[in-house]
């Protein structure tokens, strides 16, 4: 049975595209198929994975206002061997677009339904927002995934989240539940990182990912080459970290 996730935290710069890319390579590598959404009108899931999101004349701006399907978008990563539907600029658009369409909220849900069947996992990239995209994202989705950094704010980021989710819950998508919260660009050697990594399994217990994701230059770097970090260098810690997710993922979801 397929499963969705909407990897998401309303905070940006916590590692949320990195995981969505990463883990869609490693997913991909372990012998599932793959579909990733960049649901972000930053579009770097997109570039991440090696499509230029300059050159897309169909994007999921287009599927979203159902000018598109999912056939006609999609695109193939050679580099991360997964499906993406890509997003530009365009896709902040959408919204303003949107506003008075009825349905608006479950747009990309509807879309999905035509072609869930082909794929093990889809994993939704979703903006640093609660907009509508992201309620779209939501509402597809069954589980959330909380790429987070063990820092200050981090736990009152995530009290907010959670209550968004029980928000989206009650109104929109009663199945959604979190899947777990992944601890990203973790330095063992910061206490208040130890700290806050002890809080959340305190909190949260077993829905915190045994896998860490390091600090780690090459996860950085991957990027701006179009590849995972597991065809950038797959021997480096950010990519078996990423692997090791991976295997997590399949293993919770038996």
């Amino acid at each position: 049975m397929t499963k969705i996730f909407a990897i998401t935290n309303q905070k940006g710069g916590v590692g949320k595209t990195t995981t969505a890319v990463n883990l869609a390579a490693s997913l991909s590598a372990s012998g599932s198929r793959v579909l990733l959404v960049d649901l972000d009108p930053q579009g770097n899931a997109t570039m991440g994975c090696g499509v230029n999101k300059r050159e897309l004349k169909k994007s999921v701006y287009h599927l979203l206002l159902g000018l598109e399907t999912i056939s006609t978008i999609k695109k193939y990563s050679a580099n991360g061997k997964f499906d993406i539907l890509p997003a530009n600029r365009d896709l902040a658009g959408a919204e303003v677009e949107l506003v008075d369409e009825s349905g608006r909220e479950i747009r990309l849900k509807t879309a999905l339904t035509e072609i869930i069947q082909d794929y093990d996992f889809i994993l939704i990239d979703c903006p640093p927002a609660l907009n509508l995209l992201a309620v779209n994202a939501l509402t597809a989705a069954d589980a959330v995934m909380i790429p987070m950094q063990c820092e200050y704010y981090a736990l009152e980021g995530v009290s907010d989240l959670v209550n968004t989710v029980k928000k989206i819950r009650g109104n929109f998508n009663p199945r959604l539940e979190i899947e777990g919260l992944l601890r990203t660009m973790f330095d063992p050697r910061s206490t208040l990182a130890q700290q806050v990594s002890e809080q959340l399994k305190s909190h949260f217990g077993n829905k915190v990912y045994d896998t860490v994701i390091p600090r780690n230059i090459r996860l950085a770097e991957a990027p701006s080459y179009g590849q995972p970090a597991l065809m950038y260098d797959p021997g480096s810690k950010g990519a078996q970290a990423y692997l090791a997710l991976a295997q997590e993922v399949l293993t919770r979801r038996v």
